[in-house]
């Protein structure tokens, strides 16, 4: 799963939101690593609707247009919680790697391979 579509997803956790709010959501928990444009988030929200992760919960008007409402949908919040857990394994693989090299004395840092150096 791409960074954009997990953050799009983790807006949606605690309830429905209209896109610019899930823009400004998903742009907050990933600590402003994902800023996406309006054509992005439609896009995906688009494609997560078809999948069945995400589903219109409404629309409202407001200084005359549209504004609707996204919400996750079941199966979304198991895709994400699916991602959140392979990630975490992940980068315990890398964790636990670390604290073995470094438990055993070895440098972190990178040595030239034999046949180039």
């Amino acid at each position: 799963m791409r960074e954009p579509t997990y953050f799009t997803l983790a807006a949606l956790l605690d309830g429905p939101l209209h896109g610019y709010a899930i823009v400004k959501r998903a742009e907050q928990l990933s600590e402003g690593a994902v800023r996406m444009t309006a054509g992005t988030l439609y896009g995906a929200l688009e494609r997560l609707s078809r999948e069945g992760l995400v589903a219109e919960e409404g629309q409202e008007i407001v200084a005359g247009r549209a504004r609707r409402y996204y919400r996750l949908t079941d199966a979304g919040r198991t895709a994400l919680e699916d991602e959140a857990g392979r990630m975490q394994r992940a980068a315990t693989v890398v964790q636990n790697s670390s604290r073995t090299a470094i438990s055993a004395g070895q440098s972190r840092s990178v040595k030239p391979h034999p046949g180039l150096a």
